[in-house]
């Protein structure tokens, strides 16, 4: 799978996302910055991903802190296109659809935009 866009496919994309995020929000949550611009990671949170046994892939979930603010959420995923998920906090029964391990991290914790929006770019006037 190639996962390579161009940066005007890019650009197009980011443009009509903050165009239109607005627009699919109810009412009472618009003006709220519920959905976020971007996100900004420190690059040891992806190596620490990568270098999870058998890490092939990385996936992106998108959950929601209690001020229902969006936040991307990210796991490793093994070649059998398992999450790689850490142990603590798994109930007894464990999980059939990820493969856990006492070392796996979750990332999180990234610089929201807005507020923290970095310097102007093309994907971010």
């Amino acid at each position: 799978m190639n996962n390579f866009i161009t940066l005007q496919q890019a650009v197009e994309m980011t443009t009509l996302y903050r165009q239109q995020k607005e627009n699919i929000l109810a009412e009472p949550f618009k003006g709220q910055n519920i959905l976020v611009l971007s996100e900004t990671f420190e690059r040891e949170a992806f190596d620490a991903l990568l270098a999870e046994n058998d890490c092939a892939s990385i996936r992106i979930y998108y959950g929601m802190s209690e001020d229902l603010k969006i936040h991307a959420i990210g796991v490793g995923v093994n070649s059998q296109g398992q999450d790689i998920l850490p142990t603590e906090g798994i109930p007894a029964a464990g999980s059939k659809t990820a493969l856990l391990t006492a070392q796996a991290v979750i990332i999180e914790q990234a610089q929201r935009c807005p507020d923290s929006c970095g310097s102007a770019s093309l994907l971010n006037p």
